[in-house]
Order: structure tokens, then C-alpha cells, then sequence
């Protein structure tokens, strides 16, 4: 007589990695919900400008993960990589009330966004290393859902406090630095490290060694290619910000973009992460492009504030449906002890291409109008389908 299994529980560690990343992200957000329109109103910064700062800072945190995961992976500890990502970003977060030009700006957003490349890739291969292969798609939903739970608190807290204080953009941010702290604390107190899942008698990588590289798979490769192509279509969110904005939307309203985007984000992240594990990743990718090319088409055709809330929960809506489904993807095609450097790379790729979308972007905006910059989201984000319609496996 066979025995009903009980269903496998999502680990302690998963759990508080996603509330630490929540309270990261209340704070973060805080902040880059109100920075465009700081940065173009208040410092007088052009579109072209916010791309380059916006692109180089996103490039730079996802370029750092490749040196964080695999230091992780040789090291075979993850925890103090991961604290002092989280660290690093919080001790950023005042330099943004300080800030007079866009060079200190530029400062803040570079030390934050470093932070964030310290921690990514360490904290997702310690979720993979606890995490049984048949929920790890839930796993990576969870804390991305309560990722992004921080990402819609953020900006609605920016809401309240700006239009308490009377749109004092300082203010703000030095109210920022709270849970940015307490994220910190959390991981020191709450997180315990588990060894990665390893082989006996597997060797230690060396960092970026051609050996280790070479373990692995053309599967593995596939992702990083489909992850690349997707970044390219899908430039800093800031846009989202300026459109609205031009439709508009006053300056202590603009952090709703994140709110509409990051509550139907967060919604669906968990259950779309389940959904991952029980149907092929390569079909789900697929229809988690497709809102993607429609918010940039609706965001394209116009800047009317219901045209652009469409948008936003389309854009939401592909988040959800691909962020922690790459993420579960980059877990299930590498080695368990080259997990890290398997992360690593594929931000690495993501980053580069990054930052030359945030600043094609801007350039795009800037000389041919916001549409333009629309437009070519949804070239890119066809581009990816259809690589991945090709594909045959």
C-alpha cells in the first residue's frame, strides 16, 4: 500500500531572505520611485543622462554578481558575501538625501547598486543550496514575492511622506535609511547558513577557472542567451516613471508607477513560480513575454495616465511570470558546487547588456520621442520570442 507523501515546505531560510529582501526593497524603493523625477526636475538631468546613470548602476550590480558568486562558490560560504551586499546599500542610502548634482546622485546610485551585486547572487545560490529541486520554483517565487511586496510598500510610503512633507524630496530619502538598517540586522540575527548541496570528494572551483566555466551545460548557456536578449527589452524602469510623469502625474503621485507595476508583481510572482514547476519552463517563458510586448505597445501609443496603468500591470505581469522562473532555470541547469559562478555569469551578461539598453533608451527618448523607446522594447522583447519559439528543447 503506497503512503501519501506530505508536501515538501519551503525552508526557514527562504522565508527570511525574502523579508530581508523585503525591507531592502522598501527602502530602495523609497528612494528610485521618486529619483527620475528628482534627477529631471530638480537637478535638471535629460533623459539621455538618467539612462546612463540608470544603466550604468543596474550593469554594475549585475556585473559584481559574477565576482560574489563565484568567490561564494570557492570559499563555499555565502552569508558574509550576502551581509555585506546588504550592508554596503544601506550605507548608501544617506548619501542619496545628501545629494546636490547629479554627480553625488550618481555616487549613491553606483555604492547602492554595488551592494546589490554583492548580495544577489550569493543570496540565490543559499536558497537553491536549501531548497528541494521539486518546489525550488515556489522558493524562488516566495522571495521574489516578498521582494516585490517591499517594492510596492516603497513607493506608497513615498506617497504618504511627500505629501506630508510637502514634496521635501530629503526628507524622504533620510526616512529610507530606517529599513535599510533593519534589513541588515535581520540577516545578521535570523539567517543560518546551510553547507551547498556538493558531491563528497567534489573540488572547489577556482574563480572564473576555464575549467569550471567549461561544466557548464549548453542548456545553462541557453538561459544566459534568453536572459541577455529579454535585459535588452527591458530597460531601467525609470522610463515607466518619465512617462507617467509626461502624462501627467504630479510629482508626489509619481511613485504609484512602482505601486501599480509591484502589486500585480507581487500577486503573482508566488503562484506563478508553483505554476513553474509543474509545466515547462520553456512555454511559460513564452507567455511571460507577451505582456511585455504589450505594455510597450500600449506605453507607446500613449502617455494618457489609463494607457500607461495597462501598461504598468502588463509589465507586472511579465515580471512575475519570468524573474524567478530565470532564476529557477539558472538553479536547475548548473552544478550544485558552481551554482554562484553560474549566477554570476548570467547577471554578468544581463548587466552588460543593461546598461547599453538604459542608454539606448534615453538616447531613443531624447531624439526621437518616448514612443520610440517603446517601440523598441517590443522589437527586443519579439526578438527573445521568437529565439525561443526556435528553440526546439
Amino acid at each position: 500500500m503506497s503512503t501519501i507523501k506530505p508536501p515538501v515546505k519551503i525552508p526557514r531560510t527562504v522565508w527570511l531572505l525574502g523579508c530581508v529582501s523585503m525591507l531592502m526593497d522598501i527602502s530602495s524603493e523609497l528612494i528610485h520611485s521618486l529619483l527620475p523625477v528628482f534627477m529631471t526636475v530638480a537637478l535638471g538631468a535629460s533623459a539621455t543622462t538618467l539612462g546612463v546613470i540608470e544603466g550604468a548602476a543596474e550593469a554594475v550590480a549585475l556585473i559584481v554578481k559574477v565576482f560574489s558568486g563565484v568567490i561564494s562558490d570557492y570559499v563555499g560560504k555565502r552569508k558574509w558575501l550576502t551581509t555585506l551586499g546588504y550592508g554596503l546599500a544601506a550605507f548608501s542610502k544617506p548619501l542619496f538625501a545628501l545629494a546636490n548634482t547629479v554627480g553625488w546622485v550618481f555616487t549613491a546610485r553606483f555604492t547602492d547598486r554595488i551592494g546589490k551585486g554583492i548580495r544577489g547572487a550569493p543570496r540565490d545560490a543559499m536558497i537553491a543550496d536549501v531548497t528541494p529541486a521539486e518546489i525550488r520554483g515556489a522558493a524562488f517565487g516566495l522571495r521574489q514575492a516578498l521582494d516585490t511586496i517591499g517594492a510596492f510598500a516603497g513607493p506608497l510610503l513615498a506617497i504618504v511622506l511627500m505629501l506630508s512633507w510637502a514634496n521635501n524630496f530629503r526628507a524622504v530619502f533620510w526616512a529610507a535609511v530606517i529599513p535599510a538598517f533593519l534589513a541588515v540586522l535581520l540577516l545578521i540575527i535570523g539567517v543560518r547558513e546551510s553547507a551547498p548541496a556538493m558531491p563528497a570528494g567534489t573540488k572547489r572551483p577556482f574563480p572564473i577557472s576555464r575549467a569550471a566555466l567549461g561544466e557548464l551545460s549548453s542548456a545553462y548557456w541557453w538561459v544566459v542567451i534568453i536572459g541577455a536578449v529579454l535585459t535588452l527589452a527591458r530597460f531601467s524602469e525609470a522610463f515607466l516613471v518619465l512617462r507617467a510623469h509626461q502624462g501627467g502625474l504630479s510629482l508626489a503621485w509619481t511613485p504609484l508607477v512602482f505601486v501599480v507595476m509591484n502589486i500585480t508583481y507581487a500577486a503573482l510572482a508566488y503562484p506563478l513560480g508553483q505554476l513553474a514547476d509543474k509545466v515547462s519552463h520553456r512555454t511559460l517563458l513564452m507567455l511571460g513575454i507577451l505582456p511585455l510586448i504589450a505594455a510597450d505597445i500600449l506605453l507607446a501609443h500613449s502617455a494618457q495616465l489609463e494607457w500607461v496603468g495597462v501598461g504598468l500591470v502588463f509589465w507586472g505581469l511579465h515580471m512575475a511570470a519570468t524573474q524567478g522562473l530565470l532564476a529557477a532555470m539558472v538553479a536547475d541547469t548548473a552544478p550544485p558546487a558552481l551554482r554562484g559562478t553560474a549566477f554570476g555569469v548570467f547577471n554578468l551578461a544581463s548587466g552588460l547588456v543593461m546598461l547599453v539598453a538604459s542608454v539606448l533608451a534615453g538616447l531613443l527618448w531624447d531624439r526621437l520621442g518616448a514612443d520610440a523607446t517603446f517601440y523598441a522594447g517590443a522589437i527586443f522583447s519579439s526578438a527573445a520570442l521568437v529565439l525561443l519559439a526556435l528553440r526546439k528543447n
